[in-house]
């Protein structure tokens, strides 16, 4: 029989073994003689018209852009204009540099708060138009009465892992060959209606993100 203890030792090892690959990180890339750039488009041109669905933003404050570094961000809701479905929220972090530290942070250290509880759910395999299929990270987060599911990845260089761990160790490894730090995450969330099934809103995120795969290379340099 698991203790009540278990889940809080679990999460201070997953903190501990984050803490430990950002401090590696940020000293190997710190070491590194010179750093490729690459220019992207800006994040804030980022289509509004996606499909069916029209974006607004949601503002992000001074205090969450301190916590998430020297990156640019977009937090925006796709709402359907006919009122049908659920809104899809679009969340992109893209770094053109993670040498100086500020590296990618995982979801799963900045959801989960205030109530919230956080849930994993197996990985699965994403096709997006123009890509290769890929892994991808799933949760349910909830609060009282509601849930919402979560999908993400971690995309740089055309290449997209699933975890914090692997795409640090892609950081560290192009560091070295390509002399790039720049890296992305995409987060989609969804809610889940009262009445509706995990994989009914699993399918409404991955047609909204049908819409993203050709865009990433355009604002995630190759």
């Amino acid at each position: 029989m698991a203790t009540v203890g278990a889940p809080i030792l679990n999460l201070r090892f997953r903190f501990a073994i984050a803490a430990f690959l950002l401090a590696g990180t940020a000293i190997l890339l710190h070491l590194l003689d010179y750093e490729v750039v690459l220019p992207g488009k800006p994040l804030h041109s980022f289509p509004y018209q996606l499909g069916n669905l029209q974006g607004s933003d949601i503002p992000i404050s001074q205090e969450e852009l301190d916590i998430l570094g020297q990156g640019e961000f977009l937090l925006r809701d796709y709402a359907d204009p006919a009122d049908k479905n659920p809104d899809v929220n679009l969340f992109i972090a893209y770094f053109p540099s993670q040498r100086a530290g500020d590296t990618i942070h995982s979801p799963k250290h900045c959801l989960p708060g205030n109530g919230w509880w956080w849930s994993d759910r197996p990985r699965i395999l994403v096709s997006l138009p123009g890509h290769k299929s890929f892994p991808a990270s799933r949760a349910i987060i909830g609060k009282d009465d509601e849930r919402e599911l979560v999908i993400y990845w971690y995309w740089a260089h055309d290449r997209a892992v699933a975890s914090e761990v692997a795409a640090k160790y892609h950081l560290v490894r192009d560091s070295i060959r390509l002399h790039r730090s720049d890296g992305s995450l995409f987060r989609v969330i969804t809610p889940i209606e009262p009445n509706e099934t995990e994989a009914a809103a699993q399918q409404r995120s991955l047609s909204f993100a049908n819409n993203i795969g050709p865009l990433m290379n355009q604002y995630v340099p190759q």
